[in-house]
Order: structure tokens, then sequence, then C-alpha cells
């Protein structure tokens, strides 16, 4: 497995990965596979993304193939730039019980340590248990759960809010 950052030239092969991740899980994310199909040039708007400098997102590879993907969101407010949020994690189910998902983790929590951050956040809905279960195994705990955080169709979605406190490094 290779874990790299992705960037503007992985915009492609990055938007391939997030279409499958809304069309096999598409419970687990606030954006629908018809609005992301939908929007006007969408690999220049991934390209754009993957070269902000508000957030980095990594892809894990198997046999040069990306097998999953981890976005770490940077706070630019003054008061809040020691927290930081992860979006968008996907693992394609071929590449799954692979560890690839605490690997992707433990890439964006020492990205994270290395520019300061103290505190990651996320939210997971609530039925996507294998994902808790894997948030809980690398140390996230529950501090909340939004009850209706997304309604598609008439049926409701709950989102656990989890976070990790990261150890500072003493170097």
């Amino acid at each position: 497995m290779n874990i790299r950052e992705l960037t503007a030239s992985d915009a492609e092969e990055y938007w391939n990965l997030r279409l499958e991740a809304l069309k096999n899980n598409g419970d687990a994310f606030a954006t629908t596979y018809e609005e992301s199909i939908s929007r006007e040039n969408p690999i220049q708007q991934v390209q754009k993304n993957l070269s902000s400098k508000d957030s980095v997102t990594f892809g894990a590879y198997i046999d040069e193939k990306l097998a999953g993907n981890v976005t770490l969101l940077y706070n630019r407010h003054t008061k809040m730039k020691h927290k930081a949020a992860i979006l968008a994690m996907y693992v394609s189910p071929s590449f799954r019980k692979l560890g690839i998902g605490s690997s992707l983790l433990a890439e964006v929590e020492n990205t994270a340590k290395q520019e300061g951050i103290e505190l990651l956040q996320l939210t997971v809905v609530t039925t996507n248990t294998s994902a808790i279960k894997l948030y809980e195994n690398s140390g996230y705990v529950s501090f909340g759960v939004e009850k209706h955080a997304m309604k598609q169709k008439g049926e409701y979605f709950d989102e656990m809010w989890m976070s990790k406190e990261l150890e500072k490094d003493n170097s």
C-alpha cells in the first residue's frame, strides 16, 4: 500500500472514486450522486480543491490503483486553527479489510500534528457501523448525535459527531 497526497493531476482518478463512493454509500455523504454528475466542469473543480491550501487529500494506492481517500480540512478562523475536520473518507469495497482506512487516518493524524492541529473532528452516519468501529478503534470518541442531519427521499439520517485529541509533538 502506498499513501500519498493527491494533487491536481490526480483529479480524474479521484473524481471516479468519489462517484463510486456516492453510488455505493450515498447515505454517508451530504452530496448526492445526481448533484455531483450535474456539476459543470467537475474535473476542474476537483483540481481546484486538490490544489487548495485549506485542505489536503490523501489517496491510498494498491497496485497503482486508487483504493481509498480522505480529506483533512483546516480551519482558517484564528480561534479555531487548533482543530481540523476529516471529510470524504472512503475505501472501495474491493479493497476493504486491508487496513486502508486506519492507514489513511494515521496519515491524516500525522499531517495534522505537523501542522499544529490539536483536535480532529468528523461526522459519520449512525447506520455506518463499520466506519464507527474504525474511528473508535483509532481513538475517536462520540460527543453527540445530530438527529435528522440529512434527509433524502423522505428518509432521515442521523450523524454522530466524533473527535480525537492529538498528542503534542515535543520534538
